[in-house]
């Protein structure tokens, strides 16, 4: 089996309303290898976005433990957490997150300027990303000079720039029109087939799994349910999945 990257231990997270806590993730228990191509999946209110921010070093849990790449995550001070950002994931975000008074070349360029690289480094790194993305060519234009999907293809490159060990991709084609979402799917395709480990959150329910397994060769999909728990055997025996019952997990 190859490495982990990510490792979910018991991964609980709750918040409190005065003396009132809400548990939001109720012991996640999950393991995604290098080289994985990973669809979380689940409704408006699973707690995918908890998990998801949680997978981002965006979040701390309240218990559990969680290993990012050998380095456990799960108790690290905000200074900690922002530098195992800034090396070790790539984010994807659906409203493409882009700093509208830089160029292509400049966006994709910020996170190397955290990391400490010096200008002619940085620029680069940033035009061989904007190449392999095909925005060479567009390296000069503004956010607002570029479409929707163009745009989408600059966070992918700033995504990859420091070569992490985990892109993290947040619906990533929720604002593209059909044509152009295939297209950037169909890039993401290709980050997986480059030896890269993916993780997909969408909105998409477990009807669409197969669909998901068709068009994007994605290595499974965890799910997050808001309701009852299934039985691992009942799902997989509905065929919603590859039975790998250790990589399925439930918030609620």
């Amino acid at each position: 089996m190859s490495q982990s990257v990510i490792h979910l231990d018991s991964i609980r997270k709750s918040y409190f309303i005065g003396k009132n806590e809400l548990p939001v993730l109720k012991g996640v228990t999950l393991d995604i290898h290098r080289n994985e191509y990973v669809a979380l999946m689940g409704p408006s209110g699973s707690g995918k976005s908890t998990l998801m921010n949680i997978l981002g070093c965006l979040d701390t849990p309240t218990s559990g433990k969680y290993v990012l790449s050998g380095h456990d995550v799960s108790r690290m001070a905000d200074n900690e957490l922002a530098r195992i950002r800034n090396q070790e994931i790539g984010f994807v975000f659906q409203q493409f997150n882009l700093m509208p008074r830089l160029s292509a070349l400049e966006n994709v360029a910020v996170p190397l300027i955290y990391g400490g690289i010096g200008k002619k480094e940085r620029e680069e790194k940033a035009m061989a990303m904007l190449e392999k993305v095909g925005l060479g060519d567009r390296y000069k234009h503004r956010p607002n000079e570029l479409s929707g999907g163009q745009c989408q293809r600059v966070a992918i490159a700033r995504a990859l720039v420091n070569d992490p060990s985990l892109i993290l991709a947040d619906e990533p084609t929720g604002n593209l029109d059909t044509k152009t979402s295939i297209e950037i799917m169909d890039i993401f395709g290709n980050i997986h087939a480059s030896g890269n480990t993916v993780v997909l959150v969408t909105h998409r329910s477990e009807e669409h799994t197969s669909e998901l397994q068709s068009q994007l060769s994605i290595s499974y999909a965890v799910f997050c349910l808001k309701k009852e728990k299934r039985d691992v055997d009942e799902m997989a025996d509905s065929g919603v999945f590859e039975p790998e019952g250790e990589r399925v997990s439930w918030t609620g």
